[in-house]
């Protein structure tokens, strides 16, 4: 196992190809599933192994990639690990500290509970799974096993979220009365991966891929709403749908969040069918102010284009991408100024806590632990049975 001051990591999930394992229960191994089982993913390559190795207490150790290719080989590209093409061998192998999955989110329940009894901490790409149900069972027996347990939430290192969250700690804005948070695209082909081929029961789809980002942050800034209500939408063919069977899948999402306490009503929408040159990221509305800022956080894009993070341009918006803030002044008139993006803490920091919470095992060390990704969950099902009872739910 780890030295004191090092921790081998092993990846499950690798390039572009990705297969469902052959541990999946046979309720997850359906013939539906098995013919969507060749789903792309890159999470491996541009989010997790980039900054592992800027982690000092990290080194990456092995990697499962069911079946390399010569254009597409975790040897051929991280000689000095070891390399599997299953997962068991990984969960065996008594080096292996932390497993990272990066995987599509229906086998990530079952993967997790392995590496748990395998005695690995374990970092879970989101969507993290299904139900909150799962996610209480895993957190549970993350905590039975003493294993940090924690979800690739790592959106809320975000430097227009950080920005926000500034806003909000500092008072600027006020009373917040309404939060607008948008993932809006121009997006008229449905995707061919997971994220188009899975429905929602199984963690697939725009709720699970990008809603879980916007739930996740509202989360961070307000806890938990009283009542939920929310619409469904395939944009793409131009209808309303349940969510529940395979032609009734959305691509599109609206939803209120209200919040009795304060009478604060969050909107969380996003859409494939958004044609704008500047897409619309957050409105903040206050009784002292409003925010308004649109394009998304760099550091995606920079890691995609192969930007590393330790460049110095890393995670820094450019000055014509800052968003604006319109304040009551002391004269009482309203006046309008750009509002700088605050200087990011980047996609790094996120790895660095979790190093730091594998070290501590303490669960409130956790950047994103399994009890907040399942407060998460319930919102969303709670989103789920307002489609489906046409009124306003309640998050149980």
């Amino acid at each position: 196992m780890a030295s004191s001051n090092q921790y081998k990591v092993g990846i499950v999930g690798y390039g572009q190809v990705i297969e469902v394992p052959s541990c999946l229960p046979p309720h997850l191994t359906s013939p539906h599933l098995i013919s969507s089982h060749l789903i792309s993913s890159l999470s491996a390559k541009v989010f997790h192994i980039p900054f592992i190795a800027l982690t000092p207490s990290l080194v990456l150790h092995s990697i499962v990639q069911r079946r390399p290719t010569a254009a597409d080989s975790a040897p051929n590209d991280h000689p000095a690990a070891k390399h599997f093409t299953s997962v068991e061998p990984m969960l065996a192998d008594s080096e292996v500290d932390i497993v990272i999955l990066s995987t599509p989110p229906n086998t990530h329940f079952q993967l997790a509970r392995d590496a748990l009894n395998s005695g690995k901490h374990v970092l879970v790409e989101k969507p993290f799974v299904p139900t909150s149900a799962e996610a209480d069972e895993l957190a549970a027996l993350a905590r039975d096993k003493q294993r940090v347990l924690c979800v690739y939430q790592n959106r809320r290192w975000d430097s227009d979220f950080l920005t926000v969250q500034k806003l909000l700690r500092d008072g600027t804005l006020g009373r917040i009365v309404e939060f607008e948070t948008h993932f809006d695209r121009l997006r008229l082909e449905k995707p061919t991966t997971w994220k188009g081929k899975l429905g929602m029961d199984q963690g697939g789809g725009a709720l699970y891929d990008l809603g879980t980002h916007l739930l996740d942050q509202v989360f961070v800034l307000f806890g938990m709403p009283t009542t939920v209500s929310a619409k469904f939408v395939d944009q793409r063919e131009g209808r309303l749908v349940s969510g529940v069977g395979a032609d009734q899948q959305p691509d599109s999402i609206s939803a209120v969040l209200s919040y009795a306490a304060t009478g604060m009503l969050v909107y969380v929408r996003l859409g494939v069918a958004s044609v704008e040159s500047k897409q619309i990221r957050f409105w903040v509305r206050g009784t002292k102010g409003s925010y308004h800022k649109t394009g998304l956080d760099p550091q995606e894009d920079q890691l995609r284009s192969g930007t590393p993070a330790t460049d110095a341009a890393f995670g820094k918006e450019d000055e014509s991408r800052f968003g604006r803030l319109c304040f009551v002044a002391d004269s009482g008139k309203v006046e309008d100024r750009v509002f700088p993006t605050v200087e990011p803490e980047t996609y790094l920091r996120f790895y660095e806590m979790f190093a730091n919470a594998v070290a501590s095992r303490k669960e409130e060390d956790i950047p994103v632990p399994a009890s907040q990704a399942a407060q998460v969950l319930r919102i969303i099902e709670a989103m789920q049975e307002s489609v489906k009872a046409g009124r306003e739910v309640a998050p149980q």
